[in-house]
């Protein structure tokens, strides 16, 4: 797992004011738990940006008044007219406990089916994902270039090292489509005048 270093200050005191004023100094609420004690703390809104604004899923090195912990974003909230982050929720992470992680999916190569005039559907964008800290890569792959007309993924047929995907077996992750059938102007032509003749 990629980590990013993460400087944190304790929140002296909990509330909504409280929240409001730490925004107006251009620093965001957040909490951690998972661990021994949750930790109310804030950060500067510019540090989160490389954190917050991308696809993948990194780790977090906090350190927050002496406390150090690995952790990964739980959760995360927005303003609803901007994208100015309100809240981020934190996850310690324990190295040899399993965690649950929400990875994004990138496809590899161009199927056999879409060069043969298929169209390849990818319905599951991200997948859950269980496993040790050091087994969560930022993003999974998957290579779909022998991937044919009329054949799907499932996630079934997944295998990831180190890693359990949590979503249904039956999900399709990837499939593609046989082209639609283009209807012969002649053909349409004469069915028209056919039925032009019973009336």
């Amino acid at each position: 797992m990629n980590t990013i270093a993460l400087s944190g200050t304790p929140r002296t005191a909990i509330g909504t004011k409280d929240a409001a004023q730490l925004r107006r100094e251009k620093r965001v609420p957040c909490v951690l738990y998972g661990g021994k004690e949750t930790i109310h703390f804030s950060v500067e809104a510019s540090a989160l940006r490389k954190l917050i604004f991308t696809p993948e899923v990194n780790g977090v090195e906090l350190h927050i008044d002496g406390h150090k912990a690995l952790a990964i974003v739980q959760d995360k909230q927005f303003h609803p007219t901007t994208d100015q982050v309100l809240h981020v929720d934190f996850l310690e992470l324990d190295e040899n406990k399993e965690a649950v992680a929400h990875l994004s999916l990138r496809l590899k190569g161009q199927p056999t089916g879409v060069r043969a005039g298929g169209t390849m559907v990818n319905p599951k964008r991200k997948l859950r994902v269980k496993g040790l800290p050091k087994h969560i890569p930022g993003h999974l792959e998957l290579d779909v270039t022998e991937l044919d007309i009329n054949a799907s993924v499932r996630v079934a047929d997944l295998s990831f090292e180190g890693l359990t995907v949590l979503d249904r077996p039956e999900d399709v992750v990837v499939a593609v489509k046989a082209p639609r059938k283009k209807e012969d102007p002649a053909a349409a032509k004469d069915a028209k005048d056919a039925k032009a003749a019973k009336k």
